[in-house]
């Protein structure tokens, strides 16, 4: 069971989904973040997007829950490899960790997520990466794609979580769903 969702005045939460880069390696991902300069190292942990920030009434978290549930059991667990980094310049000032393996199954588990009652529209074809710098001067981001250029690690994800976002701005991890489909 996950922490209760505390909405706004509206009644409304907002919610985002993702996986979660695991230990050791988001403690490193935020420090880099926070040494590039990025106001938001520490209210966003290091994950990869599944769900954009989504506003959800309370009355609909149930529903919502269920249907994570869903997408969880119909999806197996997979290999993630980040290697190296790019941009979104100059559409967006963001550099990013690139998701080298698990980027199908990223995609998969998006489009299982991104339906019935989390149905909504967005922004940008889906792009499964790690943001390290948002939002900062063009120096700070090109010593972001530059010192992250060798990066690598590689890790097994069985699971997704529901975040929320706290009225302090910080993302929390709400409730995990573990990944339970057939051999990937």
């Amino acid at each position: 069971m996950g922490l209760p969702l505390v909405p706004a005045s509206d009644g409304v939460v907002t919610v985002g989904v993702a996986v979660a880069v695991p230990e050791p390696h988001a403690a490193e991902l935020r420090e880099r973040r926070r040494g590039f300069g990025d106001p938001m190292a520490d209210a966003v942990p290091a994950h990869v997007t599944l769900l954009p920030p989504t506003p959800v009434p309370v009355v609909d978290v149930d529903g919502v829950v269920a249907h994570l549930e869903g997408a969880a059991r119909c999806t197996a667990p997979f290999t993630m490899r980040l290697r190296g980094a790019g941009t979104f310049r100059p559409v967006s000032p963001v550099v990013f960790v690139q998701v080298a393996e698990g980027v199908s199954s990223c995609e998969v588990l998006e489009a299982a997520v991104r339906c019935g009652p989390l149905a909504r529209d967005v922004e940008f074809a889906y792009h499964p990466h790690v943001t390290v710098a948002h939002h900062v001067d063009a120096a700070s981001l090109d010593r972001a794609l530059d010192e992250l250029s060798d990066y690598e690690v590689v890790f097994p994800v069985d699971a997704f979580w529901l975040y929320r976002h706290g009225v302090d701005g910080v993302w929390r991890p709400d409730r995990r769903f573990a990944l339970a489909g057939g051999a990937a």
